[in-house]
């Protein structure tokens, strides 16, 4: 059965049954309908006394998780992997995308190259903040939706520049819609897991992986034999259209993903979300046609949140209630844009902690991935030169062997960060401090093989690294300020990297400095992740 092809269960079947006290406030476990197993609920990573959420959408909340774990994690979620992925996929495809025509476009425009990186994260930074504060507002699936659209239409456009203003004003387009995913993504994904299996999350990075891997799987034969010659005083159009075909087939592939989502997938609007508005009973239908889907069942009511609000309400007399259209009673703060968004993630002084962390965290890790990042198939260029290797052809080559090295990183952050006493916070401490070593350790490389080696464990490690970062910020922040939070760590990450180039632009990339920046700055993130004041392993988010 297809998405659109869901059937809407019985609503006559289902029984009215008013949630006691006790089962809105404890974590006891749901018994399963219909003889099933007992599901098992995890503690909530915010406790009945954390302030740092409201009383009223944390209760209602908490019965939410309680319904996604009777639900499961099927075939809904599965789909939602992927589709979802596609995102992590872009994100990781576009912004890698400048690095990779950086020689061949440079040759052909002649301007100075870190311009081109620095239009394409003006536009991430745009489309971070625009869509991930845009998916509190009018919800997820808008959002969901136009990323992917935009990212191809104008990624396929691209190709046909004929001057540096051009590619670069369209890669910054570009940028808008590929911005958006990540955050946007990441929090879709986690509305509607079940708290055992938010470790996925993490896992979601091989989806990043995939698509380094397919880039420099492309841009390989294209660019290595259809570029002219770097060092001839002239580079024309005929002879240089690899980056052209790399940017054209790129476009396309993102539209087909684009049209999976749209046409094959139907994604239903967050639960989450939508209790933060008020509509409770949107909420609960939501929940009901994903548990047809998955061929399960569920025994959320309307009546269930209602009462669950009513007596969170009772005991915080301060909060103001007001009345939908429905007559119903609804939370006094609605997923509209405001200063409210905002304060919320600072509302006490250890979510003020852990939001100022966050954002810390992804800004540091943003200046240095894209410092080095960015222009590493340039500096494997120039550092091949002078070891005598450096022809396009093993730069490209390299580039791949770095993509593959990905995946297993991965894999194994999902593992890792479920261990017990190592957890999310361990893990990216772990990840980071070896990612700025392994940086480090490319300045000893005496040879192209080296210096491949050395790579080869940064890109591992820093796979790791960004898969639990990813997934990390997510769970913390509530889902009722989730694209929130999202933006604002992803505005600290692409603000800075917008800083990046500009940088590049005056830093001398034949010396070791832009290396040494980027790994000292990595290995201080691995300590500041060790004082996140929350752990989310083993706890649901809300």
């Amino acid at each position: 059965m297809s998405a659109h092809q869901i059937q809407f269960p019985d609503d006559s079947k289902t029984q009215e049954q008013p949630l006691s006290a006790s089962q809105t406030t404890s974590v006891a476990d749901l018994s399963a309908q219909d003889g099933k197993k007992d599901v098992v609920v995890l503690e909530d990573l915010f406790n009945s006394e954390d302030d740092a959420v409201d009383r009223v959408y944390q209760a209602k909340a908490r019965v939410l998780n309680k319904a996604i774990q009777e639900v499961g994690f099927g075939r809904y979620q599965m789909y939602l992997f992927c589709c979802a992925g596609f995102g992590w996929f872009a994100d990781s495809v576009w912004p890698l995308i400048t690095g990779l025509i950086f020689t061949p476009v440079v040759a052909e425009f002649k301007f100075n190259g870190p311009f081109l990186t620095l239009a394409a994260n003006i536009g991430l930074f745009v489309g971070a903040v625009f869509w991930a504060l845009g998916c509190d507002i009018w919800g997820r699936r808008w959002s969901f939706n136009l990323t992917l659209l935009i990212t191809g239409i104008f990624g396929l456009v691209a190709g046909g520049s004929n001057s540096f203003v051009t590619l670069a004003s369209l890669l910054a387009v570009v940028g808008v819609g590929v911005g958006g995913n990540m955050p946007v993504d990441s929090a879709v994904f986690l509305d509607f897991v079940p708290g055992t299996h938010q470790y996925l999350l993490t896992v979601m990075a091989i989806w990043w992986s995939f698509g380094q891997l397919f880039v420099s799987l492309i841009a390989w034969p294209l660019i290595t034999n259809f570029s002219c010659d770097t060092t001839a005083p002239t580079c024309p159009r005929s002879e240089n259209m690899g980056w052209r075909y790399l940017l054209f087939t790129l476009g396309a592939v993102t539209l087909l993903l684009w049209g999976v989502r749209f046409f094959v997938f139907k994604l239903f609007e967050s639960p989450r979300y939508l209790v933060g508005l008020g509509r409770d009973a949107e909420a609960v239908e939501v929940i009901r046609k994903v548990a047809e889907f998955n061929g399960t069942a569920t025994s959320l009511t309307v009546d269930q949140l209602t009462e669950a609000g009513r007596l969170a309400g009772e005991k915080t007399p301060s909060l103001t209630i007001e009345r939908g259209q429905s007559g119903r009673k609804l939370l006094s703060q609605s997923s509209a844009l405001g200063i409210e968004h905002i304060k919320a993630l600072f509302r006490t002084k250890k979510m003020a902690f852990s939001t100022t962390l966050l954002i810390l965290l992804w800004g540091i890790i943003g200046l240095a991935s894209t410092l080095y990042n960015s222009f590493l198939p340039f500096l494997l260029n120039s550092r091949g030169n002078a070891f005598g290797d450096g022809s396009l052809f093993i730069t490209y080559r390299n580039q791949f062997i770095l993509s593959v090295m990905g995946i297993p990183g991965a894999l194994l952050s999902g593992w890792a960060v479920e261990l017990p006493y190592i957890g999310r916070k361990g893990t990216l401490a772990i990840s980071s401090g070896l990612t700025g070593a392994f940086l480090f350790a490319t300045t000893t490389a005496r040879s192209s093989n080296a210096l491949l080696g050395w790579n080869c464990g940064y890109t591992f490690f820093s796979n790791i690294m960004y898969g639990v970062l990813y997934a990390v910020s997510p769970e913390v922040f509530p889902a009722k300020y989730r694209g929130t939070g999202n933006g604002l760590t992803a505005t600290a990450t692409r603000v800075f990297s917008v800083v990046a180039p500009i940088i590049a632009l005056y830093a001398n990339l034949e010396t070791a400095v832009p290396v040494y920046v980027s790994g000292g700055l990595i290995i201080g993130t691995g300590f500041l992740a060790l004082l996140l004041p929350y752990e989310p392993r083993g706890k649901a988010s809300i």
